[in-house]
């Protein structure tokens, strides 16, 4: 009797051990855990280099009209629908939004805002906010991603198969871009013309095949704000603009690769409608 207590005493701490070990790593509702590591794929502009991740968790959609609303009250997007991805939003409302959802959900904020300090590293010109965002450090709120931790993410992590888009080297099979978000697929050159006239368009989140790790539409629907300057992607601490990856229902399909790097003015949608300018969260 007493060696089969044991054994069952045993085998209870076993079980314990494997859900604590397999709760640790239960990713909040919508993310997906992402496991650091080196660069695999080798189509990124970060494979080979001395570059390594930590783990993180990421959405697995980009932030929906529906999640916007919730928080901020307001819906700027110009193609509305509750499961299509917010868009025409500055990098300074994702921030805000960031720390407004983890305040809404009792987390602690990621970032601390100064509005009214204004900010020496932003170096454009035209941007009459230029409020200092900083980092609260061990915060568990959301955030933008780092530049690299999107790259990695939408790369496929240690899954990756080396697709040039995020999940496949086929961009019509994992985006919404130029030639196909509108009511005929356009094989031509772009051309603005066809943005109205084929009722081109954002679709709804998750529609297309995900990557590697069950992430949707970081290739295509909208572009998306990371967290950096635009500059040396490992490195940059002050700029104009700021980095968006992923490119857009309204963009060339070469936007659309996982090395592609564009950027924008952080307050850009305030002077001009930016319709394929959204984001995702990470916390982590």
């Amino acid at each position: 009797m007493k060696k089969l207590l044991l054994t069952l005493f045993a085998l209870i701490a076993i079980l314990t051990s494997s859900a604590c070990s397999q709760g640790s790593e239960v990713s909040p509702d919508g993310f997906i855990l992402i496991k650091g590591g080196s660069f695999v794929n080798e189509s990124s502009n970060l494979y080979g280099q001395d570059v390594i991740i930590s783990d993180f968790y990421i959405g697995r959609f980009e932030v929906t009209q529906k999640e916007w609303l919730e928080v901020m009250d307001s819906n700027p997007s110009i193609f509305p629908g509750d499961d299509r991805p917010v868009e025409n939003v500055t990098w300074y409302e994702c921030i805000e939004y960031c720390n407004k959802r983890s305040e809404k959900e009792g987390l602690e904020p990621y970032y601390h805002i100064d509005k009214e300090t204004i900010d020496e590293n932003n170096l454009d010109e035209d941007d009459d906010r230029k409020w200092i965002v900083t980092i609260n450090e061990g915060a568990n709120g959301y955030r933008l991603p780092l530049e690299v931790e999107w790259e990695y993410a939408a790369s496929g992590g240690r899954e990756s198969k080396s697709y040039l888009y995020s999940g496949s080297n086929d961009v019509d099979e994992v985006a919404w871009h130029f030639s196909n978000s509108g009511d005929e697929y356009l094989d031509s050159f772009w051309v603005r013309d066809a943005i109205e006239s084929n009722n081109l368009q954002t679709h709804p989140v998750g529609r297309k095949k995900s990557n590697e790790l069950g992430l949707y539409d970081m290739s295509g629907n909208v572009r998306e704000w990371c967290w950096d300057w635009y500059g040396d992607a490992t490195n940059s601490l002050n700029g104009d603009e700021r980095v968006w990856r992923g490119g857009g229902w309204m963009g060339d399909s070469d936007f659309c690769r996982i090395n592609f790097r564009g950027s924008m003015q952080p307050s850009y949608s305030d002077r001009y409608p930016a319709p394929d300018q959204g984001f995702r969260l990470c916390r982590g």
